[in-house]
This record gives structure tokens, sequence and C-alpha cells, in this order.
């Protein structure tokens, strides 16, 4: 889609147009969902947090101003904005019971368990990253966005975005252990 078609499809999706609304979350759904599962590990919340970003795209999109940044730019910036918020809420209540955390591993059970324990690995790590470092990474390695875009989204130079990642996968690096860093972590692959 171009920049003129979709500031097209935006402009009626303010007007209220529920098929442009419709559209703008079929085009975005699947990237924003990705972005909040490689940070948040629960499908349930995946799931809910990813509604509250498209509730919130609706509700502010009489507000949204169009500044050169992709639209998709400010879809990740209320992603990010809710998994922050959900973490905050989550370091509030502290303790969650066995049985809370069992039900949650029987959901996942078709998944591999080295996998699921791999993927559970990078997410501790990736927590431990700035959010805009963690921001780049699964930009650049999940949505496979490149550098210019990622800086587009970010309004950030190139320059510090490569740095930026740079600085992150090493930290990464040492958080994973060296023997266990690869893209593909960060892929969603076993390989």
């Amino acid at each position: 889609m171009s920049d003129k078609s979709e500031r097209i499809l935006i402009e009626r999706a303010q007007r209220g147009d529920p098929d442009a609304v419709a559209s703008l979350y079929r085009r975005y759904v699947q990237a924003i969902t990705r972005y909040i599962a490689y940070r948040v590990s629960d499908p349930a919340v995946i799931e809910d947090i990813t509604s509250d970003v498209f509730l919130r795209m609706v509700e502010g999109l009489p507000r949204y101003q169009f500044t050169g940044a992709p639209f998709e730019a400010w879809l990740y910036r209320i992603a990010s904005a809710r998994v922050i918020d959900y973490y905050r809420q989550q370091n509030r209540q502290a303790g969650q019971s066995l049985e809370e955390e069992l039900s949650k591993g029987l959901a996942s059970l078709e998944i591999n368990v080295q996998e699921r324990e791999e993927v559970d690995e990078l997410r501790a790590a990736l927590r431990q990253l700035t959010d805009e470092q963690q921001t780049i990474l699964i930009l650049r390695f999940v949505e496979r966005k490149s550098h210019e875009e990622v800086a587009h989204f970010l309004n950030k130079s190139v320059d510090a975005i490569a740095t930026s990642q740079h600085r992150a996968l090493k930290r990464l690096a040492e958080l994973l252990g060296t023997e266990k860093v690869g893209r593909h972590y960060l892929r969603g692959s076993s390989s």
C-alpha cells in the first residue's frame, strides 16, 4: 500500500468508516501481536494487550496527526506502552498461585519443551534490555524491518539505531551466554 493510499485509509478511519478501521486492523494485527508475544509469554495476556492496542487506536484516531512517521510506528508505541503497563501492574501483584502457573503451562503443551524454555529465556533476557533496545531488536529481527525503517519509526538516525542494535545484541549475548546467542532466537526457529 502506498503512503498516499494508506493516508486516505487513515483519514476514512478518522471519520468513523468501520471498513477503514477494519482494514487498518487487518493490516497491522499480526505484526503488533508478534511484537507483544516477544515481550509477554501468556497467550491470554498477549490477546488482551493486542485488543487494547487496537481499542486505543480507534479511540485515538480522531486525534492522530500525520507527522511523516509511519502509522505503524504509532501502533508500536501504543503496544510498547501497554506492555510496560502490564509489567508495572505485575510488579504490584507479586504473587501468582501455583494453579495459575500450571494452567498457563497446560495451555501451551503443543510447544516443544526445549523451544518453550529457549523462548522463555529469550523473553527474560529481552526484558532486561531497555524498552528502546527491545523494540529495535524485535522490529529488526522479528518484523525484519530495515535500519532505515526502524530509524523512521523511532525518530532516530540510522547510525543511532545501528549503534543501539549493536549494544542490545552485545548485552543479549551476555545475558544468554555467548554459546546461546544467535538470530534464530529472534526469528522463532530452533535451528
